[in-house]
């Protein structure tokens, strides 16, 4: 016992210091889950493989824990009404990953997951810290302008959203039935809509951070779509399920967030001038999603970074991961739908990925 609490007093002031430094920590964090949609009366097993950063991952804020039903989990508990069959939802995440580190440290270095002959899904998310990455930046910038980084997080994203695609093509087993990827939405949105403190230097002025992050951002977007199209993947457009309304507030004739969405096969001059110009009015902040006129709900937690999420939490972290199971919250979905799908971000997020899910594993 002696030795026990030696060991104890020599340990706590590491263990304390993570703690005190949870935000930094987090940057660079795994956080890995198993859990399987248990479903009474079956007995066949089907596995759906996720890699990406903290969204994947059901980063809310802990070192230690993650959100359950985060969004590749709700996906599987609709395959698994879908299937009747269980589903094993696996998360390999890492909080703070740039695109690369993803490719490298997850979907390469972790491909076993999904060569497993159970698996029937392998979905990616990626690109989101290096946008985040280059956005702080240059807020942090003063003097001239300089708007390198940005466009490097771009050609970081292109480059290793195909290598993904591309590796997952090649290692994923051959009973996979979807590749979907998930692209990404624009948090602080309305916190951006600020001047930067560096200028222009072509007009000496400062200039709007929003306008300049966003397009940046759409570009991202539609390469991770466009990519998904050339390569046999699908593409779940979450920047239209979080940045759009549920109805049409324009009068153009369309449910804005269906208006937003990639049109396969458009150009990215389209893409990115229907995004930044005509459908621009559009955009709202993910804070304050209209699923109603009159009716709006939160996906995003309150870092304004990360979604919202329902259902408690499971071990994922600075611990180690988890693995559990546990019956589905809904034993059937009407229309394909949960009775929470447009609540939660990573409820709206799950569902746009289960779109794609073939009717049979």
């Amino acid at each position: 016992m002696s030795r026990f609490r030696t060991l104890a007093r020599r340990c706590l002031p590491a263990v304390a210091l993570l703690l005190l430094a949870a935000p930094a920590a987090a940057n660079t964090l795994n956080q890995n889950v198993s859990w399987t949609i248990d479903r009474a009366g079956t007995t066949a097993k089907y596995r759906v493989v996720a890699y990406g950063d903290s969204i994947y991952a059901g980063y809310n804020g802990s070192i230690s824990n993650a959100a359950r039903w985060a969004a590749p989990t709700v996906d599987s508990e609709y395959l698994s009404a879908r299937w009747n069959a269980d589903v094993e939802s696996i998360r390999r995440a890492k909080s703070g990953a740039v695109a690369r580190d993803v490719y490298e440290n997850k979907i390469v270095a972790e491909r076993s997951w999904m060569q497993a002959a159970s698996t029937r899904v392998v979905t990616f998310e990626m690109c989101g810290n290096d946008g985040l990455q280059a956005r702080t930046a240059f807020k942090d910038q003063s003097g001239t302008c300089n708007y390198a980084g940005l466009e490097a997080a771009v050609n970081n994203c292109r480059t290793y959203v195909a290598a993904s695609m591309d590796y997952v093509n090649a290692n994923a087993h051959p009973n996979t039935r979807l590749k979907v990827i998930s692209n990404l939405y624009y948090p602080g949105y309305n916190a951006d809509n600020v001047q930067s403190r560096c200028r222009d230097a072509s007009t000496g002025q400062t200039v709007n951070l929003r306008d300049r992050f966003l397009p940046a951002l759409v570009r991202m977007n539609y390469w991770m779509c466009e990519y998904a199209r050339q390569k046999g993947f699908a593409c779940a457009d979450s920047f239209a399920e979080y940045m759009g309304a549920d109805f049409d507030a324009n009068g153009d004739g369309q449910v804005d967030a269906d208006a937003l969405r990639y049109v396969s096969g458009e150009s990215e001059a389209s893409y990115v001038g229907r995004i930044t110009g005509a459908l621009r009015p559009t955009l709202r902040d993910a804070n304050t999603k209209f699923v109603t006129s009159t009716s709006s709900f939160d996906y995003i937690q309150s870092d304004d970074t990360h979604p919202t999420f329902t259902g408690g939490t499971v071990s994922a972290g600075l611990w180690g991961g988890s693995t559990g199971s546990g019956a589905p919250r809904y034993a059937s979905f009407t229309n394909g739908k949960s009775p929470i799908w447009a609540s939660f971000g990573h409820e709206r997020m799950g569902w746009a990925l289960s779109v794609y899910g073939p009717a049979a594993p």
